[in-house]
């Protein structure tokens, strides 16, 4: 194990799924490593958990109810069942896995759910469960074997009823067991949507063992997960980290710095409205922003 915060040594696999370990400069929190420098064989296979769960929240201005439920259809209809199934998928290729289920679902009167089993590496067709669908036909079946490799998303458009903030929230969960990683995906994922605020958590879980014994709590070297986020993503946000290294648990936060206040407004042009209109509505919408970041009510 390697203790020395200063000197520590990480392990890493190849294409084939053997493992070999490197010192590296240390960081606080890293939890693994081996003290000798040779190649070294997993007992079975590596069954650590890598989550990845994330909730994104677009705000936007809809003044009145009307526009509000016009607000919320549109945004049902840009991203239904279909356009999320094709998200996903794409993820799924990103991080290697391949796609064996696919149950989607849209919902009354709005929102939508799809649920991807993935498997890590390729399947004989043979050795399938025949109730999964292999992602050719949408299913309701098998979600009972979501607790291993699999890939969620979940929407829920809302408004406020009295100051006319309406806000589309996305719930993203990539879990992967093995040598793949959902944190390949993360930077695809943040573009796929209009982001004003973004709530990042990863966690690698359980243990892996060598051919002696030796229990292995995390297989890659990470400090923060701002650190795969592109940093031209990052310059548009303000981003906090609440990491607890002994624990491999890693918890980034980001609020979009500016506010063009054009691209915040539903069926409305900004020069329809006189400056105080714009300052009070850009004011909301800042307020609305900082409650979601930070979690509680403030104003």
């Amino acid at each position: 194990m390697c203790y020395n915060i200063l000197n520590c040594i990480i392990t890493y696999s190849d294409e084939n799924g053997d493992y070999f370990h490197r010192r590296l400069p240390g960081r606080k929190g890293t939890m693994i490593g081996l003290e000798n420098n040779n190649k070294i064989t997993l007992y079975g296979f590596n069954n650590l958990t890598k989550t990845l769960s994330f909730n994104i929240y677009d705000v936007c201005y809809a003044k009145g109810s009307r526009e509000q439920t016009e607000y919320i259809e549109y945004i049902d209809e840009q991203y239904n069942s279909e356009r999320l199934t094709k998200i996903l998928c794409d993820v799924t290729e990103m991080i290697g896995a391949r796609v064996l289920n696919i149950s989607k679902q849209d919902y009354e009167p709005q929102g939508a759910s799809v649920n991807v089993l993935i498997a890590e590496k390729e399947l004989d067709e043979a050795s399938i469960d025949p109730s999964c669908n292999l992602g050719r036909l949408p299913s309701a079946d098998v979600h009972a074997h979501l607790d291993k490799s699999h890939v969620t998303v979940h929407t829920f458009p809302e408004y406020h009823p009295d100051n006319s903030i309406s806000t589309f929230r996305v719930d993203i969960d990539v879990s992967t067991c093995g040598t793949i990683s959902p944190l390949n995906a993360l930077n695809y994922l943040i573009a796929s949507f209009d982001s004003d605020i973004i709530t990042i958590d990863y966690r690698v879980r359980g243990f892996t063992r060598d051919v002696l014994g030796k229990k292995f709590f995390i297989d890659h070297n990470i400090t923060s997960i701002q650190d795969y986020i592109d940093s031209s993503t990052l310059t548009k946000y303000d981003a906090m980290d609440v990491n607890v290294y002994q624990s491999n648990i890693f918890h980034t936060k980001l609020l979009i710095k500016e506010i063009d206040l054009q691209n915040y407004l539903f069926k409305k042009d900004v020069y329809e409205l006189d400056p105080k209109q714009r300052l009070d509505i850009t004011d909301s919408l800042r307020r609305e922003m900082i409650e979601i970041y930070s979690g509680m009510n403030i104003y």
